[in-house]
C-alpha cells in the first residue's frame, strides 16, 4: 500500500499507552479542553491484577478533579499497619501495630491511608469522566514508528506539528484501513516499562536490576491470621510478606522467593516454573503457626525480579515526554507506582494546556523534567532502603547481623511523608519562588497547599479550601487581607487590589482575569463583622469566593477563629499564596508586594497581545 492511500490525521496531544499515567494525562488535557488522543495496543482494558494502592495526596488530587469520592465509595481503606517478626516460640509474632499513615496535614483523617483498587478499576474511573470530555480509547492500535522534526523552527513554534508517528490497527484484516499516520504537536509516552516510546526515542534506563524476586497473588482468603484485613509486614525466618487487604474480600500477598529456580537462564523470571499454589505455600511458611487455606481459585498472580531504574531525561525537545513506568520503575510494596505516574501525567497536563493556549513558552514545559525527574530519584532512592529492609533476613538471637524491627520501623515512619505523597517537594525554579518564604512561616514553597476549613463569608458555611483549588489550568491567587472589619486594612487592600488586579490583566489572554487566574479572598475579620462584598470586587469572581477565618457557627472544632492563618503561619498584616494549578505553592509574597507576584508570573508567562 502507498504512503499516500494511508489515513492521516492531527492532533494536540497524542498519548500512546492507557494505562494509569495515560489516562489521567488524557482526562486532564480534555478536561482543559485540549484535543488529545489516547491509543492502546491492548484490545481490551485491565479487568484486575496490576497496580493498586492510592495513597492520600493522589486521592486529593483525584479529588481536584471530581473524581475522589467514586474512588472512596467503591475502594478499601486500610488505617492500620500491623508488623510481625520472628518470636522465639518459632513462628512469627505481633510486635507492632500503628497508623498506616502518619501525615498530620493529610486531607481526609478519617481515611489516612490509601484506598485500595486493582488497576482496571482505577483506569475504568479516567474512562467514564473521559467520556463525558467526548474521548475514548482508540483499541488496538500499535506504534511503529516516530519521527521528531528537526527543524527548530519547526520545534520552536507551539502550534506546529514536528511528530509524525505510524499507528497500525491490529484489530482489522483490511490493509486499507489498518495503518494511519498521526501528525501531532505533542506526544506523551505512557506505555510501561518497556516502553516504545522510549525506546523509539534512544533513551536510557539507568539503574539496577536487583536478586529480590516476589510474588504477588489475589485472592479471597480463609485464614486464621487476625490481621488479614491490615496492611501487614511480616518478617520470618522463611522469608518476608506483605499483606494487602482489598476491594471486597480479595487480599493480596507480596511473597519473597529465595529461590534462583525460578529464573531463566537470561535472568528473567520464567513463569512456567511457579504458579499460585506455590507461592501460597511459600506464604504458608512465613505465617507460621497462622495459615491460609488453599482457595478454590485464585483472583490473579504474577511474579517479578525488582528493577530499580530512572530514564536518563523525560522528555525530548519538549515535544515528546515520558510518563510513569515508561521512566522510573522499582519495587511495587509501597505502593508508589501507580501514584508516581498518575502524578508525573497531573505535573505534565497543566503545563501542556498552557503553552497550547499560548499563555507560556517552552521553558515551562523544562519544569516537567526537572521536577518528576528529581521525584523519581527520590524515589529510587527510598526503594532501595526500604526492598533491601524487606527482603533481608530478620534479626534474630542467632542472625545479629539481620534487620531489626526497630530499622524497618524506623524507614516506614522517616519516609511517611515521602510514601503518602503529602511530603513530595519541588525544588526552586521559574515556578516554585522561594524568596518570599516568611510571609507564609508554615507553608512550604514547593509543596502542595495544605487542606484546611474555612467559612464563606456570604452564607458561613464551612469550606475546604482545597475544593476551591480545582485542576482547571488556572493559578489560584490566595489574597490573606488581615481583618478587613478595621477600615484602614481594609483601605490598604483596597489598594492592593487594583495592583494585583491590573497585573493580572497584563497576563490574561483576554479581558477577563479569571480564565487564567483564580483569586480567593480570605479575611480574618469576625463573622459578627464582616460582609463579603466589602471586600473589594476585582478580588472575588463569585459571592462564594470570599471566606473567613472564624469559629463555625456550629461550633466544628476544625473551624475556628484564626486557625487557617495560623496553620499557615500568616500575620495579622496578610499576605498573598499563589497556588500553581496543580496544587502546589509557587511562591508566597507580602500583601503589599505585589510586584513580586507579578515578578514571579511574569518569569514564565507571556504578557496578552
Amino acid at each position: 500500500m502507498s504512503t499516500n492511500a494511508m489515513k492521516e490525521s492531527k492532533v494536540d496531544v497524542l498519548i500512546i499507552g492507557a494505562g494509569p499515567a495515560g489516562v489521567m494525562a488524557c482526562n486532564a488535557l480534555a478536561k482543559n479542553g485540549v484535543n488529545v488522543r489516547v491509543v492502546d495496543q491492548r484490545p481490551i482494558k485491565v479487568a484486575a491484577g496490576q497496580a493498586d494502592g492510592i495513597q492520600p495526596r493522589t486521592i486529593e488530587v483525584l479529588q481536584s478533579y471530581g473524581l475522589a469520592d467514586r474512588l472512596l465509595r467503591e475502594g478499601n481503606q486500610m488505617h492500620m499497619a500491623a508488623f510481625y517478626n520472628p518470636s522465639p516460640k518459632g513462628g512469627i509474632e505481633l510486635t507492632d501495630r500503628v497508623a498506616d499513615v502518619t501525615s498530620p496535614t493529610a486531607r481526609y483523617p478519617f481515611e489516612v491511608t490509601p484506598v485500595t483498587l486493582h488497576q482496571g478499576a482505577i483506569e475504568a474511573i479516567f474512562l467514564d469522566s473521559m467520556q463525558g470530555f467526548g474521548v475514548e480509547v482508540d483499541r488496538p492500535m500499535v506504534p511503529t514508528a516516530l519521527q521528531l522534526s528537526q527543524d527548530l523552527r519547526i520545534l520552536e513554534d507551539p502550534q506546529s506539528y514536528p511528530v509524525q508517528v505510524t499507528l497500525r490497527n491490529t484489530g482489522t484484516s483490511d490493509v486499507q484501513v489498518d495503518t494511519e499516520i498521526v501528525h501531532a504537536k505533542f506526544v506523551i509516552g505512557a506505555d510501561g516499562a518497556h516502553s516504545w516510546v522510549r525506546k523509539s526515542l534512544n533513551i536510557a534506563m539507568e539503574g539496577e536490576q536487583t536478586d529480590y524476586i516476589w510474588g504477588v497473588v489475589d485472592f479471597t482468603p480463609v485464614t486464621d491470621f487476625p490481621d488479614i484485613r491490615n496492611r501487614c509486614a511480616i518478617h520470618s525466618n522463611n522469608g518476608s510478606c506483605m499483606i494487602i487487604p482489598r476491594e471486597g474480600d480479595l487480599v493480596r500477598l507480596y511473597i519473597q522467593l529465595g529461590d534462583k529456580d525460578f529464573v531463566d537462564s537470561s535472568g528473567r523470571v520464567d513463569r512456567s516454573k511457579v504458579g499460585p499454589h506455590q507461592l501460597l505455600e511459600v506464604a504458608n511458611r512465613s505465617l507460621h503457626p497462622y495459615s491460609i487455606e488453599t482457595p478454590e481459585s485464585f483472583h490473579w498472580w504474577t511474579i517479578y525480579i525488582i528493577g530499580q531504574r530512572v530514564a536518563s531525561k523525560f522528555s525530548v525537545n519538549e515535544r515528546v515526554f515520558i510518563v510513569g513506568d515508561a521512566c522510573h520503575t522499582h519495587s511495587p510494596k509501597a505502593g508508589l507506582g501507580m501514584n508516581a505516574s498518575m502524578n508525573d501525567s497531573h505535573n505534565l497536563a497543566w503545563k501542556l494546556t498552557h503553552v497550547l493556549r499560548g499563555w507560556a513558552g517552552f521553558p515551562l514545559l523544562k519544569t516537567y523534567e526537572f521536577e518528576r525527574r528529581k521525584f523519581a530519584q527520590d524515589l529510587i532512592n527510598f526503594d532501595k532502603q526500604f526492598a533491601k529492609l524487606f527482603s533481608g533476613k530478620p534479626r534474630t538471637e542467632h542472625n545479629q547481623d539481620g534487620v531489626s524491627h526497630e530499622e524497618f520501623f524506623k524507614i516506614f515512619q522517616t519516609f511517611g511523608g515521602f510514601t503518602s505523597g503529602i511530603g513530595i517537594h519541588y525544588n526552586s525554579s521559574i515556578i516554585t519562588n522561594t524568596s518570599h518564604q516568611s510571609y507564609a512561616r508554615n507553608l512550604t514553597v514547593g509543596e502542595r497547599m495544605p487542606p484546611q476549613k474555612f467559612l464563606r463569608a456570604a452564607d458561613y458555611r464551612p469550606v475546604e479550601l482545597q475544593d476551591l483549588l480545582p485542576s482547571d489550568a488556572r493559578f489560584k491567587i490566595l489574597v490573606f487581607a488581615g481583618d478587613t472589619s478595621d477600615a484602614a486594612q481594609l483601605s490598604k487592600v483596597e489598594v492592593h487590589a487594583e495592583e494585583l488586579a491590573d497585573l493580572l490583566e497584563k497576563l490574561a489572554p483576554g479581558p477577563d482575569i479569571f480564565s487564567a487566574f483564580d483569586i480567593l479572598s480570605i479575611s480574618s475579620a469576625a463573622k459578627s463583622n464582616v460582609r463579603y462584598n466589602d471586600l473589594p470586587k476585582r478580588l472575588r469572581s463569585h459571592w462564594s469566593k470570599v471566606l473567613i477565618d472564624d469559629d463555625d457557627v456550629r461550633g466544628a472544632p476544625e473551624v475556628s477563629r484564626g486557625n487557617g492563618c495560623r496553620n499557615y503561619g500568616i500575620a495579622t498584616t496578610g499576605a498573598i499564596i499563589i497556588v500553581r494549578p496543580d496544587g502546589y505553592v509557587g511562591m508566597t509574597a507580602a500583601l503589599h508586594e505585589v510586584k513580586d507576584v507579578g515578578n514571579y508570573l511574569g518569569s514564565f508567562m507571556k504578557a496578552a497581545e
